[in-house]
Parts: structure tokens; C-alpha cells; sequence
């Protein structure tokens, strides 16, 4: 199937895709669309759902707790943010993978805070 044009895009977090993904299966399955593209995307949903599945590492309210705050943090823009969250990263070297392409460098204190932020939700 080719995307001949995209509408919209937005961001979203892995849970918040996965949520999306079984809305979507759950649709089909209720006969909301032919059998043939029924069968035909499957495979494709059920295995988008299971990668969504072994990556998500929190619930959807928690993803977008998190997002809230740490899109307020000074240094954090929302791609970031929603990479941050997708990932969850356990170390200040994660962390600082995350912001390698940026063009200023975090604070250790910066780098705390978004630590102690994550552990919170843990």
C-alpha cells in the first residue's frame, strides 16, 4: 500500500501507538472493514502491536504525565521529550545519547533531574 499524501503527522509515545494499534485491530476484527484488507494487514498489525508490546516500558498516563513535565524542563524540546519516554533511559550516558545531536551540552544537575523525574514513575 503507498501513502499517496500525508494529512497530518504527530508525536506520540509507544504506549499511546500501542493503544492505537489494538483500537485499530479491534476495529477490524468487528467487521468494520472488508474481510480481504482484513486478512490481508494482519501479519503487519499484529506484529506493529507486538513490537509496541516489547518496547512500551510504561502506561499511557504515565507517558503522558511525563511528557508534561518534562516538557517543561528548559533543555527539553517535545522530540526529546517523547524520545526520553520511549526509551526511559536508567543512566546520565543514555541520557546524553539522546541529546548528541544537540548543540549544547546538559548539566550534571540537568541530567539529575530528568533521572529523578523518571524514577518517580517507575
Amino acid at each position: 500500500m503507498k501513502v499517496k499524501k500525508i494529512i497530518s503527522e504527530d508525536m506520540m509515545t509507544l504506549p499511546e501507538l500501542r493503544e492505537e494499534l489494538i483500537a485499530i485491530r479491534e476495529n477490524r476484527s468487528n467487521g468494520e472493514e472488508g474481510e480481504d484488507t482484513a486478512r490481508s494487514i494482519s501479519y503487519e498489525l499484529r506484529k506493529s502491536i507486538d513490537h509496541a508490546d516489547s518496547l512500551s516500558k510504561c502506561s499511557v498516563e504515565t507517558a503522558k504525565s511525563l511528557l508534561a513535565i518534562l516538557g517543561s524542563m528548559e533543555k527539553t524540546k517535545p522530540e526529546i521529550a517523547c524520545r526520553i519516554v520511549n526509551i526511559m533511559p536508567k543512566s546520565r550516558d543514555e541520557i546524553r545519547a539522546i541529546y548528541a545531536k544537540e548543540r549544547f551540552t546538559l548539566l550534571p544537575e540537568d541530567l539529575d533531574q530528568i533521572l529523578d523525574t523518571l524514577h518517580k514513575f517507575e
